[in-house]
């Protein structure tokens, strides 16, 4: 998760008086929990220069998701862009797992990249610690000035987009949304 949708969602917690669910996130934060050590958009420069990127260490049983109650999500309205693309062929609950189809995950991709690129002055890291970092209000000042330290943070670098990542068997089926997210000005 980025920064951005990180400060959208502590901004929104904080706004409600829900510091519980923060602190639920801080008891139940894995020490085994998932680390990464690229972005979605550090992972396409590596790629484009034809470099076999680091392995990724993935926690074994991440459990569910703190922010969980009654098996409905606490932030819907503004729960993250990889929440948001999640779309499995199967029933998670009953699964265990998700089953994503590669188109799904192509544009679940290329729609991180965009946000990664927007919040190219922020960091991007593992939930817990992104909404850990930004439950503090001085946190979410120093992202919108641009100047929180990602590194302090356990976070990574956010960087701009430097090419997106769509396989040739999408690019024609994936088309209309690139030119409909061109048109969106900020």
């Amino acid at each position: 998760m980025t920064t951005l949708e990180g400060e959208l969602i502590a901004t929104h917690l904080s706004r409600q008086g829900n510091n519980r669910l923060l602190e639920r996130i801080r008891r139940r934060r894995d020490p085994d929990r998932f680390l990464p050590k690229l972005t979605t958009n550090r992972l396409a420069e590596i790629c484009l220069r034809g470099e076999e990127p680091p392995a990724e260490q993935m926690a074994e049983n991440p459990g569910t998701c703190p922010l969980l109650e009654a098996d409905r999500c606490a932030i819907y309205p503004v729960r993250p862009m990889g929440c948001r693309t999640m779309v499995s062929r199967i029933d998670c609950a009953a699964a265990g797992f998700a089953d994503m189809n590669d188109f799904t995950v192509t544009v679940s991709t290329v729609l991180m990249q965009y946000v990664e690129h927007i919040d190219a002055n922020g960091c991007s890291g593992n939930f817990a610690d992104v909404l850990i970092a930004l439950a503090s209000p001085a946190n979410r000042t120093y992202h919108r000035q641009g100047v929180l330290s990602c590194h302090e943070h356990g976070l990574v670098k956010n960087r701009p987009i430097p090419a997106l990542m769509i396989p040739p068997e999408h690019r024609k089926r994936i088309r209309p949304l690139l030119e409909a997210v061109a048109q969106i000005r900020i």
